[in-house]
């Protein structure tokens, strides 16, 4: 047994907790840049918490995904207010903008020198700013990962700036603030959090300690995604799905992911894509031309069982053949009315530069099997 385990500083989970948010952030700095989104979580309440623990701060909104262009704007603003401490309060893309920010404010040079794929991919030599992430939705567990995933339209991919030194210093979720989610949210950043605790469990980089949290976060999200879809205001539902979005943050950030992951980067890269629901519509396919894969060249696999095991979980049958697995994960799918990738304008004559890039992506490499060209394809295609 071996394995190199790393995360927040501090997490803090509960209903409720973010009332506690002020003192908190005392502890780090008085003056917060504090990034929310357009159109999501409404911050009124924490930035009434803020001034009452005496916290000044500045503000700026997420529109979409954040860009690179938008990551060096944040980082000025934050700088001419003479910022200590970055605070972002919801989804993966406003968490993701808050650590890179955090990291631009500390580092010299440009975002371009530790950029991935795009940039020269140095590495970070500084710790980032102190830097709070509170999540709204139940998705990305971006509050305990250390990576920021950037929109560069220019060369039409998703990279990423990644260091141990970006992980936040807290991560405070709240299930409570999760409980206004719309359906189609609810959905799309739920099948997104699933996704992420499958993919590690059968990534080639798992471990002991990350499998304890995937089968966790697997049990979790498959008794409890379909519910709050249909009821928003379930508590315990809505507990569940936070749990398992930071068990999924956790295991993706310590073992890595897969497939799904490796195609999605690309694709929300080329087409106005939501994440989750990209990785949604692609995990079934993935899952059946892995273990389709498996069986073809590598029958003695251990992943074999591994996904065998998960068909259990999901299926809440210890009997559940893998085949089972997969007919759950297609109905929920249905269930939750995830749309085709040709909702967002992917066509068959698109796969080709989708396989070609994804062929390149990080998370394609955790992979349990390398997939070739043709079975890549073949998954894209059945997603359309």
């Amino acid at each position: 047994m071996s394995f190199d385990f790393a995360t927040a500083s501090r997490i803090i989970f509960g209903i409720g907790t973010v009332k506690d948010a002020g003192k908190l952030a005392s502890q780090f700095g008085c003056n917060a840049f504090l990034i929310s989104s357009c159109g999501g979580a409404d911050p009124s309440q924490l930035m009434d918490i803020l001034k009452t623990a005496g916290i000044h701060y500045s503000s700026i909104a997420v529109c979409g995904e954040p860009t690179v262009g938008f990551v060096l704007e944040a980082v000025q603003a934050a700088k001419k207010n003479q910022c200590d401490l970055v605070i972002s309060f919801g989804g993966g893309s406003v968490i993701d903008t808050g650590k890179a920010v955090a990291a631009m404010l500390t580092n010299p040079g440009d975002l371009m020198d530790y950029l991935e794929v795009v940039g020269r991919g140095r590495p970070l030599l500084q710790p980032s700013m102190p830097m709070m992430a509170i999540p709204t939705t139940a998705g990305t567990g971006s509050e305990v990962t250390r990576n920021a995933v950037l929109a560069a339209p220019e060369q039409q991919v998703k990279v990423s700036l990644r260091s141990p030194l970006m992980l936040p210093r807290l991560a405070l979720v709240d299930p409570e603030l999760t409980f206004g989610l719309p359906p189609a949210i609810t959905a799309s950043t739920g099948m997104d959090a699933l996704t992420q605790v499958i993919e590690p469990y059968v990534s080639v980089r798992a471990n002991e300690m990350v499998d304890l949290y995937c089968r966790e976060g697997i049990m979790r999200a498959a008794r409890s995604l379909k519910l709050v879809y249909h009821h928003g205001d379930y508590g315990q539902g809505r507990v569940d799905m936070a749990w398992a979005s930071l068990l999924g943050g956790l295991c993706l950030a310590n073992a890595g992911l897969g497939a799904a992951h490796g195609f999605a980067a690309p694709i929300g890269g080329m087409f106005t894509a939501p994440h989750g629901a990209v990785c949604a519509r692609l995990l079934p396919f993935v899952v059946e031309a892995n273990c389709w894969a498996l069986r073809e060249r590598q029958p003695e696999n251990p992943v074999i069982a591994r996904y065998a095991e998960i068909a259990g979980i999901l299926c809440n049958n210890n009997d559940a053949s893998v085949e089972d697995g997969i007919e759950w994960l297609k109905q929920l799918c249905s269930d939750l009315q995830i749309p085709p990738l040709s909702d967002y304008g992917v066509r068959k004559a698109d796969i080709g530069i989708i396989v070609q890039k994804s062929t390149a992506a990080s998370s394609m490499k955790a992979n349990p099997i390398q997939l070739t060209a043709t079975e890549m394809a073949d998954i894209l295609e059945k997603a359309l």
